[in-house]
């Protein structure tokens, strides 16, 4: 829990920062930019008062009416809209759902004068192979291009690709050994559909064992002992049983010796048998797992099998295997603070005290969760080193003229988020760093927060460890009062509120997952309605999970029974994630175990590094609301009552 001061400091550092959101988000004309696009998308008139022209999403909306009647739209208008557009997103949204609708009509002369070479979806490159084909234009250039298309897909292919691979068929262009070299991708991408598909164009003994391959990658067993021991044979056996291993490692381990004698087996193929029968026995912790780690030459270990093989000593609480685990890895990977921590929490077990100091001071100077812990132990200050991004409104203004910026902003306001998207990234394309760091600001004033994820850090395929640094880009602050009332009505830390919603949606309130989670704390609708009916809270269904009131209210709700089922904050933060069946199962594997081992022994990698970034995210809302932090040491233990963590940012 926070100390009395930070709810006051809450309430007043996120008022500013809502007041800034606010005043900037809501456009005069944002609703009338709504109406119209909806009209435009049902086929009614433009709504009254008429849109300005010169509004930045009148393209937009002149997309949208058009692509409602795209597959009986005359080619004139669309090329007329092509030409009017010509190099914004909006024209090659346009463009795609152009071809797509004539390569559905057949109108193969009209997609070959519609294409452009920026198109990337594979489905409608191989139309365009396709409409090739149909317009005569078959050359040794198509043939190169479809099989290239043929050789370099490892798994299925989009239904539109089965024309051009025909005639390149019928044409002689698919020899049997281009078709061999499909299987033998796909062979190795543990792909057995992708062998049959290929298979059908073989006959006779060929077909039947490209089938036999196939079948042994379904399942595989003690019929490859009959094969004749060639390059392709041990390829499919070693790729079969390592697939077995992924969920019956003993089966793979019990065939093994067998096959690898049957069709002598080399180090690679053995190594990779190996590889998969020890992970995936050790990450579930099932017994024989340090002897099948041990199976696996060193020379076949990689980061994720280095790792492993320190968690299952860590879960037996076999320090010095944990230890010499680390001792292992490369330089890279060890220098890692997660690895450095523990290397000095390992040392301090097993008596090495001295040698444990440089390492925690080593890894406190990552402003991370292991960092963090690392500041702990050591009795140091949080290291953390903040960049501002100055600007000044001149050229905050200049980017936020950026006609594709515009869009984006305002298809945002509107809930148009694909599209946005769209623009965003054209936006992004011409900016130099500077100007991007200002395209998040303004995208943040637009109520835009994830961009401080996803538009920071990594760009243009670039990595920018600077932008790290961005806190209070990386770190947004918004619903202020909500986050407060209903962390004060939960008697939850309102940082730990806060860092979940950065976890779970960056502050998005239409978030949705995969698994419909759904708003800012990303609460499941049956989760909801249950939470609804034990406060007796009406519950108008999942759509009301979008209100941020209501999600915020539900979530902490939600948090805070898993506080009191669990009582450590950080069990209740796996089973936030995870739920209760996975963390009832970790409980009972390691009771008693200390904090920092328990969460690094998560078999779930989402859930671990969920608990840790949580944890993580929860210091940094701390610096940003109160300038000191509760000890991540005390805070995932539930304690509050401690010294409050100074910030510092180290010597270079």
């Amino acid at each position: 829990m926070p100390d009395n001061k930070t709810p006051i400091v809450l309430v007043a550092a996120l008022l500013l920062v809502a007041a800034t959101t606010a005043c900037a988000q809501a456009q005069p004309d944002d609703d009338l930019a709504r109406r119209a696009l909806s009209a435009a998308e049902i086929g009614l008139p433009a709504p009254t008062p008429a849109l300005r022209n010169d509004h930045p999403l009148q393209g937009w909306i002149d997309y949208a009416r058009l692509r409602r009647d795209i597959d009986t739209l005359p080619a004139t208008q669309a090329q007329a809209f092509v030409q009017r557009q010509a190099g914004q997103p909006v024209e090659l949204a346009f463009r795609e759902a152009w071809l797509a609708s004539l390569a559905k009509r057949g109108d193969w002369s009209g997609f070959r004068a519609a294409w452009s070479p920026r198109i990337a979806s594979t489905a409608l490159r191989c139309h365009e192979l396709e409409a090739r084909a149909q317009t005569g234009a078959v050359d040794a250039k198509w043939t190169s291009e479809v099989q290239a298309l043929w050789r370099g897909a490892e798994k299925s292919l989009p239904d539109a690709c089965d024309a051009p691979i025909a005639a390149l068929e019928r044409s002689g262009g698919l020899a049997p050994a281009l078709r061999w070299e499909r299987i033998d991708k796909a062979i190795a991408a543990g792909q057995p559909g992708v062998v049959r598909a290929a298979a059908r164009g073989f006959a006779g003994d060929e077909r039947a064992l490209a089938e036999a391959y196939a079948a042994y990658l379904d399942k595989a067993g003690d019929r490859a002992l009959a094969w004749q021991p060639t390059a392709r044979s041990r390829l499919v056996a070693s790729h079969g049983l390592a697939r077995l291993a992924k969920t019956d490692p003993g089966a793979a381990e019990a065939l093994l010796p067998r096959v690898a004698r049957a069709l002598a087996f080399g180090d690679a193929e053995r190594n990779r048998v190996l590889y998969e029968i020890a992970l995936w026995t050790v990450a579930s912790y099932d017994p024989g797992a340090t002897r099948r780690l041990a199976a696996v030459p060193e020379a076949a270990y990689d980061a994720r099998l280095h790792e492993w093989r320190v968690r299952e000593a860590m879960a037996r609480s076999d320090w010095r295997a944990a230890l010499a685990g680390i001792a292992r890895m490369g330089d890279a990977q060890r220098q890692d603070s997660r690895w450095s921590y523990f290397a000095a929490r390992l040392r301090e077990l097993t008596g090495d005290r001295a040698g444990a100091q440089p390492l925690y001071a080593a890894a406190a100077r990552t402003p991370e969760f292991h960092g963090f812990l690392a500041a702990d132990r050591g009795k140091l200050p949080y290291a953390l080193c903040p960049l501002e991004h100055a600007s000044t409104p001149a050229a905050k203004a200049a980017v936020a003229a950026n006609p594709s910026l515009r869009r984006a902003m305002a298809l945002y306001r509107i809930e148009r988020a694909a599209w946005a998207e769209r623009e965003w990234r054209a936006a992004l394309a011409g900016f130099n760093d500077d100007q991007r760091r200002l395209a998040v600001e303004i995208a943040q004033d637009n109520g835009w927060f994830d961009r401080g994820v996803f538009g920071l850090v990594n760009a243009g395929g670039e990595r920018k460890p600077d932008e790290l640094r961005l806190y209070a880009l990386r770190f947004p602050l918004h619903h202020d009062a909500l986050i407060r009332a209903e962390s004060a009505r939960n008697n939850l830390d309102a940082a730990w509120v806060a860092a979940e919603i950065r976890a779970e949606s960056v502050f998005n309130p239409k978030a949705r997952s995969g698994a419909n989670a759904r708003g800012l704390m990303q609460v499941l609708p049956e989760t909801a309605a249950s939470v609804a009916a034990r406060l007796g809270m009406p519950w108008s269904g999942a759509e009301s999970l979008y209100d941020p009131a209501t999600n915020i209210r539900i979530g902490t709700v939600y948090l805070r029974e898993m506080k009191d089922k669990y009582a450590l904050p950080y069990v209740a933060i796996a089973a936030y994630n995870a739920g209760p069946t996975p963390t009832a199962r970790w409980q009972s594997q390691r009771p008693g175990m200390d904090a920092d081992f328990w969460i690094e022994t998560i078999t779930y990698k989402e859930t671990r590094d969920y608990v840790a970034r949580v944890l993580a995210f929860s210091v940094i809302y701390d610096w940003r609301l109160d300038g000191k932090a509760v000890a991540v040491s005390d805070r995932m233990h539930g304690r509050s009552g401690g010294a409050r963590k100074p910030f510092a940012c180290p010597a270079a």
